[in-house]
């Protein structure tokens, strides 16, 4: 029963966030029947609204619980050094957590003078093409490191697809504790990242995008170095837990620590 409800749940993402019955079915690979139970159920605890058209969304229950999560935390006490970061650079600036084997979003804020981005919080970004993805690939399990070299989708002619290649990069990550990306995940664009240290090793990426051409973007790093050792230094203060491994694609016993960020 949970694991069915979870399913009909996670129908919805940020281009589907209205469904009827047979959406939530085709989506959820689950009978048509078993769905209408189920959204019935969801609509009696809360966690799902049904509109007057017959369609359902999302209900303010789910909002609220999704406030108690740790990323939650994270993202309130990074928040004064984002913006910071936004003001001393004018990037957009993205804040990202591992979520198996994609790179969540947890925070997004647009510079005035950078191109716009198209990853709002909650988006999901590949962890071998982007920057804040790499940083935190860099240090993740070793069994995740294993799934993600062989699916290595090309999203541009620039993505890596090759995994000696990506080896060497992340190998220079944990190097110097920057990593980048140009053009690997969407053409025109240029990222950097670095990661959070939390008590166990890497808790999240702190990225700058920019345009490929921007002559800002080298100059902003002290900036970026700096607020990721604010937003580690807050962490390791306030008592707050990283995520359980399950959400964090796996055993974090082999996760290395980064110690310079």
């Amino acid at each position: 029963m949970t694991l069915r409800a979870t399913a009909v749940l996670g129908a919805f993402d940020r281009e589907h966030r209205c469904l009827n019955l047979s959406q939530l079915s085709r989506r959820s690979g689950l009978p048509l029947a078993t769905v209408h139970r189920l959204a019935a159920d969801l609509v009696e605890g809360r966690l799902l609204v049904r509109r007057g058209d017959g369609r359902y969304e999302i209900g303010a229950r789910m909002w609220r619980l999704g406030l108690l999560a740790p990323a939650t935390d994270l993202r309130e006490l990074a928040l004064p050094h984002l913006q910071d970061l936004v003001a001393a650079t004018g990037h957009t600036v993205h804040l990202a957590v591992l979520d198996g084997a994609t790179a969540l979003v947890i925070e997004r804020l647009a510079g005035t003078k950078t191109i716009p981005t198209r990853h709002s919080p909650g988006g999901r970004l590949p962890l071998h093409c982007t920057a804040v993805g790499k940083a935190l690939l860099a240090y993740a399990p070793a069994l995740l490191l294993d799934e993600v070299m062989v699916d290595l989708r090309r999203h541009t002619a620039y993505t890596v697809t090759d995994p000696r290649v990506l080896h060497r990069q992340l190998d220079e990550i944990r190097r110097t504790g920057l990593a980048r990306s140009a053009q690997e995940h969407r053409l025109g664009v240029s990222s950097v990242a670095v990661p959070v240290n939390g008590h166990e090793g890497v808790v999240a990426a702190i990225g700058l995008l920019a345009p490929l051409t921007s002559p800002r973007l080298p100059g902003a790093l002290p900036h970026l170095r700096a607020a990721a050792a604010s937003v580690s230094a807050d962490f390791l203060r306030s008592g707050l837990q990283t995520l359980p491994p399950e959400e964090s694609g796996g055993d974090r016993r082999h996760q290395k620590r980064n110690p310079s960020a």
